[in-house]
């Protein structure tokens, strides 16, 4: 061994990595139906029924006078908002469903990377456990030694900011020029001002 101590179970499967699932990602054929099968099904089935339903019920709280109306335009601008929210709503809602139909293919990249992150998320806590960037128990000796090249790169690249000391800011001490004096001001029976 190299030093390293090896914690694994004996017959513990090994997880597979993930495809790389990237902007310049081309879907199989099998995908590419899926996708089309879950745009016209979020469509249909999510999209327009909430859409409508959302443009009803504000069409009916304006004729109950709970909203106003535009003086101009009408009911319309409220309608539109309410139509466009009722879409996004309804494709947003079917994102699940749509995540498991593409999770049921069988020899798809994107279908296996929703598997593995789903396998990731679900995990007993001895495998892929992850510390939290919060958690105050880290302790600062670590089984990863980094090097202190990579040490050297990371302040290169990370900006450094220099603290400002709190008696930079304004406080008490300091005079602003501020005063709490409010003027007084006279008028007369013919309307004339003047300061007291």
């Amino acid at each position: 061994m190299n030093g390293r101590a090896d914690f694994r179970e004996p017959n513990a499967e090994v997880p597979r990595p993930i495809p790389h699932i990237g902007a310049d990602y081309i879907p199989t054929e099998e995908e590419r139906r899926v996708f089309a099968e879950c745009n016209d099904e979020s469509f249909w089935f999510r999209s327009v029924p909430l859409a409508a339903t959302s443009m009803l019920i504000t069409q009916g709280l304006i004729s109950k006078g709970i909203l106003s109306s535009h003086p101009k335009y009408g009911s319309i601008p409220k309608l539109i908002f309410a139509c466009i929210m009722g879409y996004f709503a309804g494709k947003l809602s079917y994102v699940k469903t749509c995540q498991e139909k593409f999770k049921n293919l069988e020899n798809s990249p994107l279908g296996e990377a929703l598997r593995s992150g789903q396998a990731r998320r679900s995990s007993p806590t001895g495998h892929y456990s992850q510390r939290s960037k919060y958690d105050s128990n880290v302790s600062s000796q670590s089984s990863f030694a980094t090097s202190p090249a990579a040490d050297n790169l990371e302040k290169e690249m990370l900006p450094h900011y220099e603290p400002i000391p709190f008696s930079a800011s304004l406080n008490e001490s300091t005079p602003t020029g501020i005063t709490d004096h409010i003027a007084q001001v006279k008028v007369n029976k013919y309307g004339d001002t003047w300061d007291e």
